[in-house]
């Protein structure tokens, strides 16, 4: 199984991001973690996580207030 991200700008737009060797899904989970604040400073408003294609779902990604 591959799990992947696909970071989206507010229009739905994809923004590149680095690869990564994404096991699990708790893997790919941590991976975003780590990761989400640089792609919201690059324009990212949405994670979607995919498992071979499959969309396993979509988040925003702004910060809690």
């Amino acid at each position: 199984m591959t799990w992947t991200w696909q970071i989206e700008d507010a229009d739905g737009n994809p923004i590149d991001t680095p690869e990564a060797d994404l096991g699990s899904q708790g893997d790919a989970e941590s991976w975003l973690g780590e990761h989400w604040r640089d792609f919201v400073a690059e324009g990212a408003a949405t994670a979607v996580l995919t498992e071979d294609g499959r969309v396993v779902y979509r988040m925003a990604l702004d910060a809690p207030e």
